[in-house]
């Protein structure tokens, strides 16, 4: 909506009309709307609609590689989005240095695959860890031996079988790695023209930080571009968060196994005296026969007990709980 001219300036504007000052043909001229320039060579097939869902996506993923690579790695680990783009496939394996660490993964029941690109540094900080080293980087890149390369599959079968739980919104996939590539010439999944989307993680191990390049080709999420929109990304959440989500999710954690250990006392002793135990043998704990057990569950102290037998087994009887205060 225009802007609307007050009785003074309507009447200051008809007097510098009526005296010349100003033209009324080059009041009427209108400004050329700019024109964008479209390559046809490229066509935009992703929108920011798409590469915003996808990134929902891969922060969702993102905290479950969080969660889970610490279990191989005994290390922590930090996984966030980094950015999201379209480009060319022939861009992105140019872009690619040997050796690579690039995982070829099958997205069924979508048509063809979609491959995962870990960074060396990474890769060689995840060997030296899982081989009893600290966890950092080789200073000279080098060919990764069979070795290796069988330690890294694991690690990528992990990451690949993630993948289903972000996409769920989505689809339903059942992703398989296919097999594992350390020089991009055999990673042509597509053609080298077709448009892809990068959702690039960035990826940090104790003190070693990388990139993890997840390529989405169009050709493979094409069936479900429609669906690649936050309005109904939300709408499938909300159907899920029903009456009986909190029960599900209730009845999901009752589930789960959790350790429980009770311990009598403590007690050091020399290597020679542990070396030379005989059976009959008495090592002497840290507590009096009359003092309560510490009962752990986990490893937060969360009880105290006395010890019993119940019929033929061992048994301990609750006395009090250890509050998270205390």
């Amino acid at each position: 909506m225009g802007e609307v001219l007050s009785q003074n300036e309507i009447d200051n504007l008809l007097a510098a009309l009526s005296a010349g000052e100003l033209d009324a043909d080059q009041m009427q001229g209108k400004e050329d709307k700019p024109v964008k320039n479209y390559d046809f060579s490229r066509p935009t097939k992703f929108s920011k609609e798409h590469l915003r869902t996808l990134e929902i996506i891969f922060e969702h993923y993102s905290r479950l590689v969080s969660t889970n690579l610490p279990l191989y790695l005994r290390k922590n680990v930090q996984v966030a989005v980094a950015s999201s783009e379209t480009v060319t496939f022939n861009e992105f394996t140019n872009s690619l240095s040997n050796p690579v660490i690039l995982g070829i993964i099958n997205f069924m029941p979508l048509n063809g695959s979609i491959i995962i690109d870990l960074a060396t540094n990474l890769g060689y900080a995840m060997l030296d860890r899982m081989l009893g080293g600290s966890g950092m980087p080789l200073d000279r890149p080098r060919e990764f031996s069979e070795i290796e390369l069988t330690i890294l599959e694991k690690i990528l079968v992990m990451m690949t079988q993630l993948l289903r739980e972000p996409w769920k919104n989505v689809i339903d996939v059942s992703p398989v790695l296919s097999r594992m590539e350390t020089n991009s010439q055999f990673a042509q999944v597509i053609a080298p023209n077709d448009m892809i989307a990068i959702v690039t993680l960035n990826v940090k191990i104790g003190d070693v930080e990388g990139f993890v390049n997840i390529c989405l080709p169009f050709f493979t999420l094409e069936e479900v571009m429609d669906k690649l929109n936050t309005k109904y990304w939300y709408s499938t959440m909300q159907e899920k968060h029903d009456e009986n989500y909190e029960d599900y999710i209730e009845a999901l954690i009752r589930k789960v196994d959790v350790p429980v250990k009770a311990v009598l006392g403590r007690s050091t002793i020399s290597v020679s005296d542990f070396v030379n135990l005989q059976v009959g043998d008495c090592i002497r704990l840290d507590t009096k026969v009359e003092n309560d057990m510490n009962i752990y569950v986990g490893n937060i102290r969360k009880f105290t007990a006395l010890p019993g037998a119940n019929q033929d087994s061992y048994a301990v009887r609750i006395t009090s709980v250890i509050r998270e205060e205390e």
